[in-house]
C-alpha cells in the first residue's frame, strides 16, 4: 500500500526521498536527518510514541533544499542557515541551478584557457 504525497512520512522514508547516500550500502543514513535538526530549527517534525519522527511536506521541501544546498552547491551548514534565516521565500529551480553551473563552468574553462595561451608565449 502506497502512502499519498501529503501523508507524513518516516525518518527512513524521508532519506530514500531526499536522496542521501551512506557509505554503508545496506544503512539509511538517518543520523544526517536528525543532526540537520539539532542544526536547523526551521525542522520541526511531529514526534510522536516511541520518539518516532514524523515529517510533512513542509519539512520534506525544506530537507530537499538544505539537502540540495549542502550537498550540491556544497555551502556550508553556517550559509545555509542564513539562507533560511532569510526572510525572502527561497525557491530551488534546478534547471536554473544547471545553467549556473554551466556558465560558472565556461567562465573557467575561459580563464584556464587564457592562463594556457599566457604561459605558452
Amino acid at each position: 500500500m502506497n502512502k499519498s504525497n501529503n501523508a507524513y512520512k518516516t525518518i527512513g522514508e524521508v532519506v530514500k526521498l531526499i536522496g542521501l547516500k551512506s557509505k554503508n550500502e545496506n544503512s539509511l543514513p538517518t543520523h544526517t536527518i536528525r543532526y540537520w535538526e539539532k542544526e536547523f530549527r526551521q525542522i520541526k517534525p511531529k514526534i510522536l510514541n516511541g520518539n518516532r519522527r514524523y515529517y510533512d511536506e513542509k519539512n520534506i521541501l525544506l530537507l530537499k533544499k538544505i539537502h540540495f544546498l549542502l550537498k550540491d552547491q556544497g555551502m556550508t551548514i553556517n550559509g545555509v542557515k542564513k539562507i533560511l534565516d532569510n526572510k525572502q521565500n527561497f525557491n530551488i529551480d534546478e534547471s536554473l541551478n544547471n545553467s549556473i553551473r554551466t556558465s560558472n563552468l565556461k567562465s573557467k574553462l575561459v580563464k584556464i584557457s587564457n592562463i594556457i595561451k599566457t604561459l605558452k608565449k
